[in-house]
């Protein structure tokens, strides 16, 4: 097991919607990704996402309602 610094790794790039994977955790990966502008909705059938706001906002639009993550929500 190794730690992982999330400030670390996210200075190692500078690209926008492109996903890094930094750890793992059983079967699942962590990803870290940087995000600017709009993305389109979309599904995927056979996992699951779970979101976290380093710096800035996220709102998630979905079906029923829309969820704004703040700085440090997840």
């Amino acid at each position: 097991m190794e730690k992982v610094n999330v400030y670390e790794k996210l200075s190692t790039f500078s690209d926008y919607w492109s996903p890094k994977i930094v750890g793992e955790m059983s079967d699942y990966h962590v990803k870290l990704v940087k995000l600017k502008g709009e993305f389109l909705w979309h599904l995927h059938e056979n996992e699951d996402e779970m979101f976290m706001v380093i710096k800035g906002r996220l709102i998630i639009k979905l079906r029923t309602e829309d969820i704004v993550l703040n700085e440090g929500e997840l």
